[in-house]
């Protein structure tokens, strides 16, 4: 991942400067750790299989994980989460309770999490690749708009790009998105084991010829 941003300026590797301000959005302390790559952001969504929503509604906060389809415009940004869901149960009710049936959510996904060990316990971590937003759901009534939706899904948990459904398949279902207006990406990659490093350099310097002496 590259270190430079677009104007070539190299990155800090952390924000410590950040505070948490109604109204603006906090930068991502680690910079470091930070994508902001569009083809790459959109390869960490694709390899996605669950996203967990997290909203609130007259009982309280909750979250729940759930299958998801997905577009994602690489040219300006927008994320839009395409799901389905039967007629009626608290992800719907909540959504068609909300002001305009217009409800704000926040999400995540993550994907190739590996624990990595540490030389002590205080040094344990994990390697991951992971998206953070938040949006606003709403329900879906057109109905080229719910077949679309619904071939995102099977693309993204199927792999099966462009499966036709019937007028009575779409409208069997109720078909729902989230339109992102914020979200960051964030990748911390495994780190190389100090023995691979060392044989690593140790092979490099092996394939190298020593310099030949003028004679």
């Amino acid at each position: 991942m590259s270190m430079e941003n677009i104007a070539g300026a190299r990155k800090p590797a952390k924000r410590e400067d950040e505070h948490t301000v109604a109204g603006e959005h906090r930068m991502m302390r680690r910079a470091d750790r930070e994508v902001t790559n569009p083809e790459q952001i959109a390869a960490i969504v694709a390899a996605c299989d669950i996203v967990e929503v997290a909203y609130a509604d007259a009982e309280g906060l909750t979250i729940v994980p759930l299958n998801f389809g997905f577009d994602y415009d690489e040219a300006t940004g927008k994320l839009t989460l395409w799901f389905h869901s039967a007629p009626r149960g608290r992800k719907l009710d909540a959504i068609r309770a909300a002001a305009g049936g217009r409800l704000p959510v926040a999400f995540t996904m993550q994907t190739d999490c590996e624990v990595v060990a540490g030389r002590t316990t205080c040094n344990w971590g994990e390697a991951f690749k992971s998206i953070v937003g938040n949006g606003t759901a709403s329900p879906v009534e057109d109905l080229d708009e719910c077949r679309h939706g619904l071939q995102t899904l099977m693309a993204q948990q199927a792999h099966m790009p462009n499966v036709e459904f019937t007028d009575a398949q779409v409208r069997s279902v109720t078909v729902w998105k989230i339109e992102s207006d914020y979200f960051t990406t964030k990748v911390r990659t495994k780190p190389v084991p100090r023995e691979s490093a060392a044989a690593a350099t140790t092979s490099r310097c092996a394939a190298t010829p020593p310099p030949v002496k003028p004679s």
